[in-house]
């Protein structure tokens, strides 16, 4: 049945259904293939989620698209609203993949080694050998191999040919005719010469389709593993919104609402430590705001009456009256999870290079199969031969060292990753990383440690530094404020005297009475309305914000008495790491949500010359986009909430360790020590390993191209099969473990060819 729908272009509605049963980036396309068939229709499938987005027309049945999905192979059904999804499917099928490799890795270790005996020295067969062979191999075979059985069923009805199919081809192949030797074969000759046992051997091949299936279920369970720590990333941004609101009602008093049921226009209360729940207009209230989620702006900022403010955000202090002028989906939190959603999408829909291979490899090896078999009928007029040589050149064909090829490479580079602290999440996207011109680096928490410090205590005449340092620390003591936490930790542990009178203006400073002073620490328009202000301090403010640092005046009673210059100190790495990019021949780009001064300054001290500043998540997305646009190739180095779009989006992503669960989730790779050097080192061992695979994978491919043409002149057996089958994945493995030897050095950042 084809839907069609006369409703008017502009009558439109967006829904999504969850679709399970998707294998690959290849199965994605699929699936949004069979909904934009349907007219007025448009979808976007993705992979990494299980969703599909479509926009239809009002009268669109959608039941209807969830049964066309389904009878391609898909079960669908429509998505429930949710904030969060109650089950990851990537967990749940890595679950599934990780028991079915399990059972099928022990039953093949004595099943290979028997069928090899068996095979090559028949005088070693007992009474009931077939049926031993059969019990091991029976198990692995079919349920272990489900999965690839499934999907190339699910394939043949589309008309496509894909890395599954070529699995479930072969495996099928190799013991359906291992099968029909055992138990039907001819008995061999008692006594053989060496030339005999070499090309007269039995055909038994059940070592190798156990061997392929265990193999490709380690490849699809650390893949699986993978894709749900990267789906991690909306979960976490999904937690980070507010879940229920505080609505005023008309007599003034409060009532609590789920956060999705808050409307346009509705007034909310937001107290200190709650998050803001929707886009809006402060009605009433003053308050420091914790933007960094959503900017990445280091220091707070104050908002009062009149001023806007942003779902998603924390307030820091004070009490806050909020009309909602975007709700739902018009958020810029709701925005920034679909930015994340969106790129990973854009990966997903990347096939994966073994499809893109068996999709021409599987029709030609099956037609040279057919072509094979007539040739040797016509020739011998022996079916059983004919029969014989057409499937041992599908046999052949099975993709063993393919197996091997990128799961080995990964697990090597993985292994050598945590020894230099770096966590590659998976192959897909480094595909791209031998062309990766231009990293763009966060700066809060990235280039800079991410913590205020205070850097320099300048005293009026007549004061010492400790005793300004003291003052400020003992009225600072009672604030929750970032750089309030800095001043008291520049105290040390040193005992603080009590403070009376304790206040907070909302974004400005604190006051409160410390023995017989009256004490202020804020802004310097703040704390120094009203009292003296020393020429020296004057000028130590205009020195230190020329810099980019954060200047505090500390005053005691109608004089200001000191002043403190706070920053975001750069991490010690920084500028090597950006020496060694650039010596490397890659251009670098600072891009941040913090003001332009400050980003500058930092820029300057760690060696990069473009910056981009004071931009939202969405600005950090068309920055990348901008460069793809131009031809650049694109890594993104970030550790914030705010970046978890950015990573996602560039073509490679880099997350500091201790950044937040978005950042990590939504990366390719993840930094695990703060050592920015972690990065030119990364790229080296990123590019070392996506190489290493593309010549596993060339081993893989050249092994049964060149063992085809043995199978087709009928000179194959399992003898000379398992040789050859042994060889190439002792390459694969081979050239996997050199990753090894990855050097941990600046030198690793260069370009390998």
């Amino acid at each position: 049945m084809t839907l069609t729908s006369a409703v008017a272009p502009d009558a439109t509605q967006q829904f999504q259904l969850d679709v399970d049963g998707m294998s690959c980036g290849a199965c994605a396309a699929r699936v949004e293939k069979t909904l934009n068939k349907v007219y007025g229709v448009r979808a976007s499938v993705n992979f990494a989620t299980r969703v599909a987005t479509i926009e239809a027309g009002e009268g669109t049945d959608v039941a209807e698209l969830c049964r066309l999905v389904t009878d391609a192979g898909y079960p669908t059904k429509p998505r429930q609203d949710s904030a969060e999804p109650d089950v990851d499917p990537d967990a749940r099928y890595a679950r599934s993949l990780l028991v079915r490799l399990a059972v099928a890795a022990v039953l093949f270790v004595p099943l290979a080694d028997l069928s090899v005996m068996f095979a090559v020295v028949p005088d070693t067969r007992f009474a009931g050998w077939q049926w031993v062979l059969t019990a091991l191999a029976a198990p692995i075979v079919t349920w272990a191999a489900w999965p690839f059985h499934i999907a190339a069923l699910r394939n043949a009805r589309r008309g496509t040919a894909t890395m599954e199919t070529l699995i479930s081809v072969g495996v099928t192949a190799a013991t359906a005719w291992s099968l029909y030797t055992i138990h039907f074969g001819t008995p061999p000759a008692e006594t053989q010469g060496i030339g005999d046992a070499l090309l007269g051997s039995d055909s038994i091949y059940l070592e190798v389709a156990a061997g392929v299936t265990v193999f490709i279920l380690a490849g699809r369970y650390f893949e699986a593993r993978a894709k749900s720590k990267a789906g991690s990333a909306l979960r976490a941004l999904a937690a980070l919104g507010a879940k229920s609101v505080s609505i005023l009602l008309g007599d003034g008093t409060e009532m609590e609402i789920p956060a999705p049921q808050l409307k346009e226009g509705q007034r909310f209360v937001v107290r200190p430590g709650q998050t803001i729940a929707a886009d809006g207009l402060v009605i009433d209230g003053a308050a420091a705001v914790d933007m960094s989620a959503m900017t990445g702006e280091s220091r707070p900022a104050d908002v009062t009456v009149g001023g806007s403010v942003i779902g998603g955000t924390v307030v820091l202090d004070g009490r806050l009256v909020v009309e909602a002028a975007a709700v739902g989906a018009d958020t810029h939190f709701a925005g920034m999870v679909r930015l994340v959603e969106e790129a990973q999408t854009q990966k997903a829909n990347a096939q994966r290079l073994a499809d893109r291979i068996s999709a021409v490899f599987v029709p030609v090896v099956l037609a040279l199969a057919v072509l094979t078999a007539v040739g040797w009928l016509v020739v011998s007029h022996d079916v059983d031969r004919a029969v014989a040589a057409g499937l041992a050149v599908v046999v052949i064909a099975c993709p063993c060292a393919l197996g091997l090829a990128t799961p080995t490479a990964m697990m090597v580079a993985s292994g050598r990753g945590a020894q230099l602290g770096i966590f590659l999440k998976g192959h897909q996207a480094l595909e791209a990383i031998r062309d990766v011109d231009t990293v763009i680096f966060d700066k809060t928490g990235t280039l800079t440690t991410g913590q205020a410090t205070v850097t320099s205590v300048i005293p009026a005449a007549g004061w010492t530094e400790s005793d300004v340092l003291a003052l400020a620390a003992a009225v600072e003591s009672g604030s929750e404020h970032t750089i309030g936490r800095a001043i008291v930790a520049a105290h040390g542990d040193r005992e603080l005297p009590p403070v009376g009178d304790f206040h907070a203006g909302a974004g400005s400073g604190v006051s409160g009475t410390v023995g017989e002073v009256r004490a202020a620490v804020g802004r310097p328009p703040w704390a120094g309305r009203g009292r003296v202000v020393p020429a020296e301090l004057a000028a130590a403010r205009k020195a230190g914000e020329s810099r980019g640092e954060t200047v505090v005046f500390v005053a005691a009673d109608d004089a200001v008495c000191g002043a403190l210059t706070i920053t975001d100190a750069v991490k010690d790495s920084a500028a090597d790491a950006v020496a060694a990019l650039h010596a490397a021949g890659l251009r670098t780009m600072l891009v941040t949500g913090d003001n332009t001064r400050a980003a500058e300054v930092i820029a300057a001290q760690v060696g990069i010359d473009e910056v981009v500043a004071e931009v939202l998540p969405e600005g950090k997305v068309e920055v990348i986009d901008k460069l793809r646009a131009q031809g650049r190739v694109v890594a993104m180095v970030g550790d914030g909430i705010n970046d978890g779009p950015a990573l996602a989006r560039a073509d490679l992503g880099l997350a500091i360790g201790r950044g937040t669960d978005v950042a990590i989730g939504a990366a390719d790779i993840i930094l695990v020590r703060d050592d920015l050097l972690s990065v030119p080192m990364a790229l080296g061992l990123a590019r070392t390993t996506i190489r290493t695979i593309r010549t596993n994978m060339f081993w893989a491919f050249g092994y049964n191209v060149a063992a085809i043409p043995i199978a087709m002149a009928g000179l194959l057996n399992p003898l000379i099969a398992g040789a050859a089958m042994a060889l190439s994945s002792f390459l694969v493995v081979s050239n996997s473990l050199r990753i090894r030897k990855y050097p941990r050095q600046r030198g690793a950042a260069q370009r390998s060819s």
